[in-house]
Formats: structure tokens, C-alpha cells, sequence
């Protein structure tokens, strides 16, 4: 979690709903869950579970793992396991154009136009050729600390363009040379997108009077995309980018009218220290009270042309998006699965009204406009430890979302989904984060990274589903579509894995067993499924090395078998950084993984430069030195 989540768990405390939820009344409680894996042990408890079982019947094999774990480690540096390679690719400040000025703490708004952004999060690689490629790159946020000398303490007019020109999106095209991909500043696709960039929205909020502003009355153009958090890509060749925690950048040195509906997205006149509205009035809520409406949706990009406008696609809802993890279901329609990262939050999922057209790809460009919204509802049976789940349709005139209830419209719904989800009645989880299907099943996997709320607010009791009171590690909850028709409003689901310290806690704290004392980890995060079927994880949790998480070291990188329950560590950041972003080449021969934050706080990294450097966000290029494929024996 980045300083400025902490930042804003703080300014806006979440109150206590008792309304907010009303989930698994018949489910089981706390104790029957404690008694059920004290007596069995937590594999015996999740192989119970119909999703474990599926996998039993059908036999499938083992998921092959290939290299030798890497310990737990506090090094400022990247760890890869023997016979691999980690190289950096493009770190923050780098020019990406030719003529772009170099890295420099002194560099101006106009030098970051033309640089890498910073706190590179989820990306994509996009092959165009054998020798040619682009990798679409997150740009989530800055830390003052080190974007600027004076560390960000009474912002300029041109200071606050520099953090907005360090948000957003780098687009880069890569070179193979000598087998390696690399940075090509004279691409003719590299692209910056920004805070400032014009965008389109599009879809049924589109035009609403709610994203209408005095600087667009239409309320159909919108200028820029910031705190993208992950990502998603589309079988037609276009990228999403999420915006996550847009709350943080709006505030205002005056007295605006906020309702619960601003409050429930963390809105207030204290912004999280970025310091925007002091100098562009259209982060002043009190001036532009619609603007921060306009902002918190999934934005499809074309990567392949500079010169196309973003498009936020507002079918998708607004919340804290991390990603947006898409398939196509077996009857053509598109499917997109998606969490909102806040403790408390929901699991959303996005079928399209049409269907997807394999033999004319340009013919898709619009399917995520239409299409219908469902937040996920999960239960389980009393006293059995197993559980099913429902989607539940967010649809104007269905469900209780009535103008009774405070809605007007199908715009109203998707601009305030979580006000939607909470009416109808949707389980709050632990801060859902990535999500990820399984290419060899269609499983789907989602990351639930912590949550100190658990079991401490009415509105978010202990349950089936988050089992832990505060839950300090984190766990991944996994489902299987009925059927495997990811178009069916029912599931069944079942936890992969909870994280924990076995070395610290006995039970639950300690961790499902598939965790031990050369695994453990906390605050799972980013995942991802490679060809093979192996489950990547990354994390964003403490890195204290005490306490509660003694022996965890810094955020690391595990691959997991999700047929056997095995997980390996993999790879170990830098001090004090999140390892966040992953994405392959087509032939599984490179990863790119992104190292987000290191030195946060003023924590002593100097990571990737060393010396007395400036740490900075970087791009991770690995690699085996025999050339074969990533993970493989």
C-alpha cells in the first residue's frame, strides 16, 4: 500500500454501515470456522470445497515449476532464482524520444512530458513482429519525496504539471538486440498519456448531467487518466488502463457540498498532499463538483495508433478499478472481471450485449459500451465449509435501484456502482485487488490483499469468504463459473490461499498450509497466469521483517501451481518497494515485472542506480541465461 493509501485511511475513515451489507445470514460463523480447520487443517478444509474436488475428478496434472526457490531477502537489489537474469528496462525519468532529456531530480514539467512516468504498475506487451513491440505501461502516482528536491512541500504551477505529466500511461516500443528486448526512443508508436490528455466517455453515462462541467457541457470530453493502477487487454489489440485511487487528487481551500455520495469514494476538501487545486481549479471540488464523477473508470487505448483518443468506458462502472481481467465466453460475448481495491469493496463483472467478431477485429472496437454491470454476492451453507455464489444485476429498475432508493437513471448506477452494490446486497471483501483466469479451466482468481476493517466494522463481518479478523497477509479467493459458462449468474468458489506466518502464529494467522517458513509472504497483489497454467503473485505488503511479519523480508514475486496448492518464491524487490505488473513476450521467453516505490518513505534504497542515487520505479527485464521459457524445468 503506497503512502498516500495509508494517507487517506486516515483523512477518511470509512464509518460504520450496519446497512452496508447484508451477506451470508445463514453462513457460518468465526468459531465453527476456527473449530472445522483446528480439527482437519486448512488443505483438509479447502479440499472440501467443490472447486478442489473438481479438480480431483478431472485429474489434472501437475503444474510444472521449473526453478529453485530464492530465500526471503532485505537487499536493495532484485533476486531471480540460478539460471535467470533480471535486467532493468526503463525506470522512471528515462527519455522515451529521441532528444528527450535525461534523468535529472531537477527535471521541469516540459522534461517529464517527454520521460518515462513514474510508479510503473500493471502493463501489456503487444508483439508486432519477431523483431518489434510495445509495451503499455501504468504510470499510478508520484512520490514527492523524489520527484522534487524540495520533496514536494508548497508546490508550483509548474510543479503540479510535472506530477500530472508523471501520471498516466508510457507507451514504448521495444527492439530485439542480440535476443533481448530493448527501449527504441525513435519508435514512431511511443506515446505519453497524462492527467492532461483529451479523452472520450463513452456509454451510458455518457452525456449524463453528472460528468457535465462548465469546461465541457457536454459531458462527453474529459482530460486525462491518473493513479492507474492495473490493467487488461483485449483479443482486439487495445489496452485497459484502471484508475484507481482518483479521490486523492481533489480537494479544495474551500467549503464544498459533498454528499455521502463523495464520501463514499474519499472525497474531501483535504486531498492526499498532491496539491493539484491550487493550481488548476479543475481539482477544486468546490469549483468543479462534477469533475471527480468524470474520473474512477476502466480507459480502453489503442497502442498501436499515438494519435487515437482514449475512450473511458463507463459500462464498465466507477469505482477504485485495479483491473480488468477480460474473456471471451464460449458464446461469443465478452466478459470482464474486476475488483475494487478498498477495504470493504466488491467484485464486479461486465458481460457485453454483442458478441465478439474473431474475423473482424475492428468490428469490437465499441463491445465494452453495452453490456451489463453484476456485483458478486458470495454465501455459504451452515455449518458446511463450502461455498456457492451469485451475480447480482446492477440494472436500473431491478434489484431496488429505484429512484426510491436514490437513483435516477442507469447513469446514476454506474457513476455510484458502489452505492449500487451495497442496495443489492453485495458481500464486502478484503480489498479486492487483481484478478486472473486460468487459461487451462477458466477458473478465476481473485487477490484479497488485507484488511484491518475485518471483523471490526458491522459492515464487514467475519464470513466464509474472509475468514480473519483484521486480516493483516491477505488471501485469494478463486471461482469456477457454472458450467464454465462465464456468463451464468452462479459460481462456486473456494480460497486458494491464505497467507500468513507460521513461524509467528498457530491457526488461521498462520496461514493455509500450502504456506511455510520458505514461502511465506503477505498482502498478496498483482497475479497472473502464464501459458503454462503457473499462478504468478506479487506483493504489496509490510516489509518490516518484524513482528508479525519476521522472516517475510522485502514484497517479492511467488508462481503457484493452482491445481496442487504449491507455491514457490521467485523473485525479491528492493527496500521498501512494491512489486506490482507483470506481463510476457508471446513466445513466454521474457517477463517484465514492474518495481514500484522503492525507497518509499526515505527508506534507504538507491535502487536501480546505487550509489547515493535517487530511487526510482523501474521496468524489470528477466530473462534465463540457457534462453528457454520462464518457469519451465
Amino acid at each position: 500500500m503506497s503512502r498516500f493509501e495509508r494517507l487517506e485511511s486516515i483523512l477518511h475513515p470509512r464509518n460504520e454501515e450496519p446497512e452496508f451489507n447484508r451477506i451470508i445470514e445463514k453462513g457460518i460463523n468465526r468459531r465453527q470456522f476456527l473449530k472445522a480447520s483446528t480439527a482437519t487443517g486448512t488443505v483438509a478444509f479447502f479440499a472440501s470445497a467443490p472447486i478442489a474436488q473438481a479438480i480431483a475428478q478431472t485429474k489434472e496434472q501437475k503444474v510444472e515449476i521449473g526453478f529453485e526457490a530464492v530465500p526471503a531477502s532485505t537487499a536493495d537489489t532484485i533476486v531471480v532464482p540460478k539460471g535467470y537474469q533480471a535486467d532493468v528496462l526503463i525506470s522512471w525519468g528515462d527519455p522515451m524520444f529521441k532528444g528527450a532529456p535525461s534523468f535529472s531530480q531537477d527535471a521541469d514539467s516540459k522534461a517529464q512530458l517527454q520521460q518515462f512516468g513514474d510508479n510503473n504498475d500493471g502493463m501489456t506487451f503487444f508483439q508486432i513482429s519477431d523483431d518489434r513491440a510495445v509495451l503499455s505501461i501504468n504510470n499510478e502516482y508520484t512520490n514527492h519525496e523524489y520527484l522534487f528536491k524540495h520533496q514536494g512541500k508548497n508546490l508550483s504551477a509548474d510543479d503540479v504539471l510535472k506530477s500530472q505529466n508523471a501520471h498516466g500511461i508510457s507507451i514504448v516500443e521495444l527492439q530485439k538486440k542480440n535476443g533481448k528486448w530493448e527501449i527504441n526512443v525513435e519508435g514512431r508508436l511511443n506515446r505519453r498519456i497524462t492527467a492532461n490528455t483529451e479523452m472520450e466517455l463513452t456509454g451510458a453515462a455518457a452525456g449524463d448531467a453528472l460528468l457535465k462541467t462548465s469546461a465541457d457541457p457536454a459531458g462527453k470530453t474529459v482530460l486525462g487518466t491518473f493513479n492507474n493502477c492495473a490493467n487488461g487487454e483485449t483479443p482486439w489489440g487495445t489496452y485497459l488502463t484502471c484508475e484507481e485511487n482518483f479521490n486523492g487528487v481533489f480537494g479544495s481551500a474551500g467549503n464544498p457540498a459533498l454528499d455521502s455520495n463523495y464520501k463514499r469514494y474519499g472525497l474531501s476538501k483535504e486531498d492526499w498532499d498532491y496539491q493539484w487545486f491550487k493550481h488548476d481549479e479543475r481539482f477544486d471540488l468546490a469549483k468543479n463538483p462534477n469533475e471527480p464523477h468524470r474520473h474512477g473508470w476502466v480507459v480502453e487505448i489503442d497502442p498501436m495508433n499515438p494519435n487515437s483518443t482514449p475512450k473511458k468506458r463507463t459500462a464498465l462502472g466507477r469505482f477504485k478499478h485495479e483491473n480488468a481481467a477480460l474473456t471471451v465466453n464460449n458464446d461469443g460475448h465478452v466478459v470482464v472481471y474486476m475488483g475494487d481495491d478498498e477495504r470493504g469493496e466488491h467484485i464486479y463483472r461486465f458481460v457485453s450485449k454483442n458478441k465478439y467478431n474473431p474475423s473482424d477485429l475492428s468490428a469490437n472496437r465499441d463491445l465494452l459500451d453495452e453490456g451489463t454491470l453484476y456485483v458478486a454476492k458470495f454465501s455459504a451453507k451452515e455449518g458446511e465449509l463450502e461455498g456457492k455464489g451469485e451475480w447480482v444485476e446492477l440494472t436500473f429498475g431491478k434489484n431496488g435501484l429505484t429512484p426510491e432508493n436514490g437513483f435516477k437513471n442507469q447513469a446514476e448506477v454506474l457513476i455510484f456502482a458502489r452505492k449500487a452494490a451495497t442496495q443489492v446486497g453485495a458481500t464486502t471483501m478484503d480489498r479486492p485487488e487483481w484478478v486472473a483466469i486460468n487459461p487451462k479451466n477458466q477458473q478465476v482468481f481473485c487477490t484479497l490483499t488485507n484488511n484491518k476493517y475485518r471483523g471490526m466494522k458491522a459492515n464487514q463481518p467475519v464470513d466464509a469468504v474472509n475468514p480473519r479478523e483484521e486480516n493483516p497477509y491477505g488471501h485469494i479467493v478463486r471461482w469456477s463459473p457454472s458450467n464454465g459458462n462465464h456468463t451464468a449468474n452462479s459460481f462456486d468458489w473456494d480460497l486458494y490461499l491464505i497467507a500468513g506466518n507460521p513461524t509467528v502464529h498457530k491457526g488461521l494467522m498462520a496461514g493455509s498450509d500450502n504456506i511455510n517458513a520458505d514461502n511465506m509472504f503477505n498482502s498478496p497483489d498483482g497475479i497472473g497466469f502464464d501459458n503454462a497454467g503457473r499462478l504468478w503473485i506479487q506483493t504489496d505488503g509490510k516489509y518490516s521483517n518484524t513482528g508479525d511479519f519476521a522472516g517475510m523480508g522485502n514484497n517479492q514475486m511467488l508462481c503457484g501451481d493452482p491445481n496442487t496448492g504449491e507455491v514457490r518464491r521467485f523473485l525479491t524487490g528492493p527496500i521498501a518497494c512494491e512489486v506490482t505488473g507483470l506481463t510476457f513476450s508471446p513466445d513466454q521467453k521474457t517477463m517484465f515485472v514492474g518495481v514500484q516505490h522503492p525507497g518509499e518513505d526515505l527508506e534507504p534504497s538507491h535502487f536501480p542506480d546505487g550509489g547515493n542515487s535517487v530511487p526510482r520505479s523501474s521496468v524489470i527485464r528477466i530473462t534465463r541465461t540457457d534462453g528457454g521459457i520462464i518457469g519451465d524445468a
